[in-house]
């Protein structure tokens, strides 16, 4: 089960252009929201990428508006864990769980599930907050993951399953952001 206390939450390369030309867009945005909100209720730890952003352009504002106060790490890897300053950031955190939201799905959320799978974190890809041009792609790479030892949720499934109960203080404050 998912646990507040052990978890990171890690948001890939939503920029610029390439962002706008995923598969499903509007939802990925919707609940890659939703989930960058719920992490913040319930005060789980916020890591976020940036491919090459003078290239790629920065985050977009659909996303960087709920991260207003996060310093996002720049990189040149696919994988994030091949990054210094990120495998800074996330072994400072010392949890074991991920979920990881972004784009592209085959690419850098592939490559950094399978760096974290190999450093024997706990990873869960958050299906419904990541995307590749291509749906036959973002297909295949749920799929690589999955079959290499990541979980499969979604934002819901894992928001729900951070809070076990209807009691949980936090609950009203998540019910209305998936509502």
């Amino acid at each position: 089960m998912l646990a507040s206390e052990n978890m990171v939450l890690i948001v890939i390369d939503f920029q610029g252009n390439l962002a706008h030309s995923m598969y499903a867009k509007h939802q990925l945005f919707e609940n890659a929201q939703k989930l960058i909100q719920g992490a913040r209720v319930l005060e789980i730890p916020i890591i976020v990428t940036e491919q090459i952003p003078e290239k790629l352009g920065p985050t977009i504002p659909e996303i960087d508006h709920f991260l207003p106060d996060i310093q996002y790490i720049s990189k040149v890897n696919f994988n994030c864990c091949d990054n210094e300053p990120f495998m800074h950031e996330l072994k400072s955190l010392n949890r074991s769980q991920i979920l990881l939201s972004g784009i592209e799905t085959h690419i850098c959320v592939y490559q950094t599930a399978m760096g974290l799978l190999n450093m024997d974190y706990e990873v869960h890809i958050v299906t419904d907050t990541v995307s590749s041009r291509a749906v036959r792609n973002r297909d295949i790479g749920l799929e690589k993951m999955r079959d290499s030892g990541a979980s499969l949720t979604s934002t819901e499934i894992a928001l729900f399953e951070l809070l076990r109960t209807a009691e949980h203080e936090k609950f009203r404050d998540i019910i209305k952001i998936v509502k």
